[in-house]
């Protein structure tokens, strides 16, 4: 039998502001490591591990208890991507379990017969949501690598929501900041306001809707989900608010195996994921352009490589606007977004001592700027070396605040993803075109961007988050605080963050995170700055040259590193 050991390993480090020196500690193990959004499902996953399961079956098993214990963004009702690396064969494979526009869904169905957007059609209600990808992107999952029975990986979510579970101080104050939200349907208030009251941090929450739901998966896979029962319930309440959602289109959804977006960066093979996600393209596109600048000398708060990274993001957040969206719909110049002759090119438009003006580089119109805490990221290394990095979502938090009645699930509000009028920003601010133009059975565009960084041919992190729009900077910033300035998954983590996405033209950066000097120096060089609450919830493994695993979960957020 072998034993997994903890090993300390102690680093001299630099703390959050890199200005002093202290201690940092982290912890090694040897067999396996799961590092979520939540400590039960993190310790769900590890459970996994230790009873034989592979990093995949404890990747399914973390899916479904985010579904019950992190209900603003784990879900049943949404969808996502996954990076996987086999071991057995040395791949890394792309899963798109992403939502589908419905098969009634139109490119206008969000406007007046003024031609305007409606306030809130895309974000509230049954009409929101897009064909869920989740139940059937994590079963594609097991049934490619999985080594687990499917029924014994869901009884632990079926169990927990059955059950219940103790809410946590974050969980509590998410409910807290949505109460109102929550409140507007019935079929939401039963679930997560019994008596019209949200539970407090230390009181559990049950949902025996859900628990039977997820007794229908465990016994019946995807037919659990996308046929009888749970479709009949999706469908009534399609029909009872507005919906669009049949059962065609929930017949008829099925994940996809895709090439991931691939490119080196330095001495690393970074992996990510390929449209309709841009994350891959996007973190390919600003690690490019960045590439050969020298920032050995500076540290990730020094005001020169924050100047460069803003300026390379506003190149690339203009190309996403223009150029991606479903590939099954448009046609993604993903090589010439990575061709080293168009981001030499683009490169020169860069201005070491000014900041650009966006609207020299594209047009559009901002109308609204949202973060949303509800996607949420994972990530399971095992002993044998297999590796997945999980990102899903249910779009902003708590979704379209819709429980399929009868259920007990959330339903997603990804159709906002979409491009509902070209030149009109979404929730997060980002601008679309016509390649994201909603359209029956397509694949709304996301930022969403697990990923996989291999050196000598052999995974280095596992690593993703949640953020909107953020999810791109979030994850190059680590990629970069990995390669170039040296640090460690712990110091990632609780990096101050910043953020630039080319509309509007603002320069967004975490309060308290940065030394006055250095936003005055950022101030003088034309770039206009606003201070925002603390985001995203990064996770990440790193694997050691000794094959070891060391995880960080975001101090941001309520996550744990589970391992042994």
């Amino acid at each position: 039998m072998r034993i997994a050991i903890p090993v300390l390993v102690i680093f001299f480090t630099a703390i959050f502001g890199f200005s002093c020196s202290g201690l940092h500690v982290e912890t090694q193990y040897d067999t396996g490591m799961v590092t979520s959004s939540s400590p039960i499902a993190s310790e769900i996953g590890c459970q996994v591990l230790k009873g034989g399961g592979n990093a995949f079956d404890a990747a399914v098993a973390v899916g479904f208890a985010l579904a019950v214990c992190h209900p603003q963004a784990g879900n049943i009702g949404g969808g996502g991507f996954g990076l996987v690396y086999s071991a057995n064969d040395g791949t890394v494979t792309a899963l798109d379990f992403r939502e589908t526009a419905p098969g009634a869904a139109t490119a206008d169905m969000y406007l007046d017969t003024d031609g305007e957007v409606v306030s809130n059609a895309s974000l509230l209600g049954a009409r929101a949501a897009g064909v869920p990808g989740t139940v059937a992107g994590l079963y594609e999952l097991w049934r490619q690598y999985g080594s687990g029975d499917w029924y014994d990986l869901i009884k632990p979510a079926i169990d927990l929501a059955d059950t219940g579970f103790v809410v946590s101080e974050h969980l509590a104050g998410m409910m807290a900041g949505y109460k109102e939200e929550l409140a507007v349907f019935p079929e939401t208030r039963a679930i997560f306001m019994p008596g019209g009251v949200l539970p407090e941090a230390g009181r559990k929450l049950s949902q025996s809707d859900l628990a039977l739901t997820l007794e229908r998966i465990g016994l019946d896979s995807t037919d659990g989900f996308y046929r009888g029962q749970t479709a009949d319930l999706i469908v009534t309440a399609m029909e009872a608010h507005g919906g669009l959602i049949t059962h065609d289109d929930l017949d008829g959804y099925r994940p996809v195996w895709r090439q991931p977006v691939t490119f080196t960066f330095d001495s690393l093979t970074v992996y990510s994921m390929p449209p309709p996600s841009s994350g891959g393209v996007m973190i390919g596109h600003i690690l490019k352009l960045l590439e050969p600048y020298d920032f050995y000398a500076y540290s990730p708060d020094h005001p020169e490589y924050m100047h460069l990274f803003v300026e390379a993001c506003r190149l690339a957040y203009a190309d996403r606007a223009v150029h991606l969206g479903d590939p099954a719909f448009v046609n993604n110049p993903v090589s010439m977004l990575l061709d080293s002759t168009y981001i030499d090119s683009r490169r020169k438009l860069i201005d070491r001592d000014r900041s650009g003006v966006s609207t020299e580089i594209g047009s559009g119109i901002p109308n609204r700027y949202h973060e949303s805490e509800s996607t949420t990221h994972f990530c399971v290394a095992d002993s044998a070396g297999n590796v997945v990095s999980i990102t899903y979502t249910i779009n902003t938090a708590f979704g379209s605040k819709l429980v399929v009645d009868g259920g007990g699930f959330l339903l997603n509000n990804e159709m906002d993803d979409f491009s509902i009028k070209p030149g009109v920003a979404n929730i997060y601010g980002l601008i679309g075109g016509t390649a994201n133009a909603i359209a029956p059975g397509k694949r709304m565009l996301s930022s969403m961007s697990p990923t996989i960084v291999m050196k000598n041919d052999r995974p280095v992190l596992a690593l993703g988050s949640p953020g909107g729009s953020k999810i791109i900077t979030t994850v190059t910033q680590a990629i970069l605080g990995f390669a170039r300035f040296r640090l460690s998954v712990g110091e990632i983590v609780a990096l101050p963050r910043f953020h630039h996405q080319w509309m509007p033209d603002t320069l967004y950066i975490e309060q308290g995170g940065f030394d006055i000097s250095v936003v005055q120096n950022l101030i003088g060089r034309g770039h206009l700055i606003k201070e925002r609450s603390r985001y995203s919830d990064l996770q990440i493994i790193h694997i050691t040259d000794e094959h070891l695993l060391i995880g960080a979960s975001d101090p941001r957020g309520g996550g744990a590193v589970k391992a042994y």
